[in-house]
């Protein structure tokens, strides 16, 4: 085991989401060991191993780890933070103990930003996905709101099939 628990330290109010909040949590012990290895698994969004950060996203929101603390955004109580915290514990647990299984991570990886997904769009600002605009259809992709395969011209033009490859693997998204 690695890691023995991580302890809610506070809450505060989510700016992003009202009636949602921020949990902070302590672990045990440092994640520095184990931060390369959980790079490694999927919904990672960014990860700087000088920093010695790791953020993935989660159905909700996001989940922030730094050596010696843990945020979860848009959680919806205490209790639910608690719930997660616990859930992370095991994950981490588990992901340690499986980690000679697992290439550690060691470069950078940051997470795309809207003109990185806009540049493999059609750019056409058709409509045709129900934004007014390819850069709009860009912002809702990262925000998961919306799936590749809304766009039509993306879907179904043979010419784009590389894009549509390329902005799936950028998203972290399977065929």
């Amino acid at each position: 085991m690695y890691l023995e628990s991580i302890a809610l330290e506070r809450t505060y109010p989510c700016l992003a989401e009202p009636g949602k909040i921020i949990v902070v949590g302590r672990p045990s012990r440092t994640l520095e060991e184990v931060l390369p290895f959980l790079a490694t698994l999927p919904n990672v969004i960014t990860y700087n191993p000088a920093a010695g950060t790791l953020t993935f996203r989660r159905q909700a929101g996001f989940l922030t780890l730094y050596p010696d603390r843990i945020y979860i955004t848009k959680v919806r109580d205490a209790s639910e933070g608690l719930s997660l915290l616990a859930a992370l514990t095991d994950a981490i647990n588990a992901t340690w103990e499986n980690r000679h299984l697992l290439t550690p991570a060691t470069t950078l990886r940051r997470a795309p930003r809207p003109l990185d997904v806009w540049a493999l769009l059609p750019q056409t600002n058709c409509r045709q996905c129900g934004e007014r605009t390819c850069m709009a259809f860009a912002f809702a992709l990262l925000q998961q709101q919306r799936a590749v395969e809304e766009c039509p011209v993306l879907r179904d033009d043979p010419a784009l099939t590389d894009q549509r490859a390329a902005l799936r693997a950028m998203l972290g998204v399977s065929a």
